[in-house]
């Protein structure tokens, strides 16, 4: 009689680790997904930037209420994303923006925190205080822009924009949680 050698059966780890929940993949993979934004070239990256805030700030830019941040910079930093950029202010070019500069000033945070402040869905200071956007430098010049942001009025937003904002905001905010 033929005798079949004894098979040795693995044992498994306990507890078998469970698969991510479909939100928490779906949140990876769009931050995953934005993070590649910060590969697209700074000129291009420029462009976008630069005509959307001549847009949004047009009353304050044309009121020289930007004039503050001549000679100085501001650096823009959304974290979760690794987006950096750097804006200034001159009389004979308006807003700039450069992918690296020295800043005078730096506002920092995850896009969610920059989402609330662009839909006014949650108060600007609660987001300051809370520590979920921060300012660091020349507070003076923070302080500056978190007010020049809080006081656009969002009904004179051109209407792509302001369909982004409105549609788009609520959406990636579900997504980053």
């Amino acid at each position: 009689m033929f005798k079949l050698p004894a098979l040795q059966i693995p044992t498994l780890p306990l507890p078998i680790p469970r698969p991510p929940l479909p939100q928490q993949l779906l949140k990876k993979m769009s931050l995953t997904a934005m993070r590649q934004a910060s590969r697209v070239p700074f000129p291009l990256q420029r462009k976008v930037l630069l005509n959307l805030m001549q847009q949004a700030f047009q009353e304050p830019l044309e009121d020289g209420d930007f004039d503050f941040l001549e000679g100085k910079w501001l650096k823009v930093e959304i974290s979760d994303l690794q987006l950096t950029w750097f804006f200034s202010y001159c009389q004979e070019d308006g807003l700039i923006a450069s992918p690296d500069e020295l800043e005078d000033a730096a506002i920092r945070g995850n896009l969610k925190e920059f989402l609330l402040l662009a839909t006014r869905s949650e108060d600007p200071d609660t987001l300051f205080f809370q520590r979920r956007l921060t300012i660091e430098g020349d507070t003076e010049v923070g302080l500056e822009i978190k007010n020049l942001m809080d006081a656009v009025d969002q009904d004179s937003l051109p209407p792509l924009l302001k369909v982004i904002l409105t549609r788009g905001a609520p959406l990636l905010q579900k997504l980053l949680g």
